[in-house]
């Protein structure tokens, strides 16, 4: 461990109201461009990905493991703060309390982080209100091909730690970018058309006038879902070049899917179409 970076809390100071603040607090996380992370699972894929780590917390009092003395010799420049159990036991939101805790930097909100490749398959969430359901559609992205996440519009945080906890840390495998509005989407959409002249924007609506199945998605895609209760906003409407939607069978009582669920779907018949 580094020594000159170690910084040790004995009350519940400045140092432990700031981690404390950002578990909790929205606004404190976009001032500072930090968030709260906990997991062992979280952690090491912080690491694999290369995201910035500015502190880890952990007990004075107890030895640790050789995973949490790796984790710390690799983001080796990470201030160290030791602080006794009892108040590790106040930050941590596990019933059995993590090892480590950790601040990490925000990355830029810059859309070429999300590579145009030739299968280019991205989704745009418009205005998420749920973390577990942001949470779940990202840990799907991730697990179905996905190249990159866009969310916009007023819409639950990001970095919430319940937005975190639900996408089992896919947050920091997929280049994930946060927008104000779809008017800062708009000319990267020039763009990705530019490069990719078969490019579509496929938006889903229960008012769709193709069903899933009947659309062609082995063409690059831009996939836009929107808000759990009104759907996308007319201004996506107007940008998709075409509104699917997912039938339900004829025997159910329901009229949609939940929004995480919806897109899970979706996302198998992409990778359904491009595999055949």
């Amino acid at each position: 461990m580094n020594a000159s970076k170690k910084i040790h809390i004995r009350s519940e100071n400045s140092d432990f109201q700031f981690i404390e603040t950002l578990r909790r607090n929205r606004a404190k996380r976009q001032k500072s461009r930090s968030f709260f992370v906990e997991g062992v699972r979280q952690i090491n894929l912080l690491l694999e990905h290369y995201w910035q780590i500015q502190g880890l917390y952990y007990a004075e009092d107890r030895v640790l493991s050789s995973w949490a003395q790796g984790v710390i010799e690799k983001a080796h420049e990470a201030t160290l703060f030791e602080l006794p159990t009892a108040l590790l036991e106040k930050l941590s939101q596990k019933n059995e309390t993590s090892e480590l805790l950790a601040v990490v930097s925000m990355p830029g909100n810059d859309l070429t982080r999300i590579p145009l490749k030739n299968n280019f398959l991205t989704v745009l969430i418009d205005r998420s209100a749920n973390p577990g359901n942001l949470g779940t559609i990202l840990r799907s992205c991730d697990a179905l091909g996905v190249h990159g996440v866009v969310v916009t519009g007023h819409s639950v945080d990001l970095y919430d730690p319940a937005v975190i906890a639900a996408s089992a840390g896919s947050l920091f495998a997929l280049p994930t970018v946060r927008l104000p509005s779809h008017n800062e989407v708009t000319p990267w959409l020039e763009k990705v058309k530019s490069a990719l002249p078969e490019f579509q924007i496929i938006g889903s609506s229960a008012q769709g006038t193709k069903t899933l199945q009947q659309q062609d998605f082995t063409n690059p895609t831009l996939l836009l879902v929107g808000n759990e209760t009104k759907g996308l906003s007319h201004a996506y409407k107007e940008l998709c070049d075409t509104l699917v939607t997912i039938p339900m069978a004829a025997t159910s009582t329901a009229s949609s899917l939940n929004v995480a669920c919806a897109t899970t779907v979706m996302l198998y018949e992409v990778g359904r179409q491009r595999a055949a």
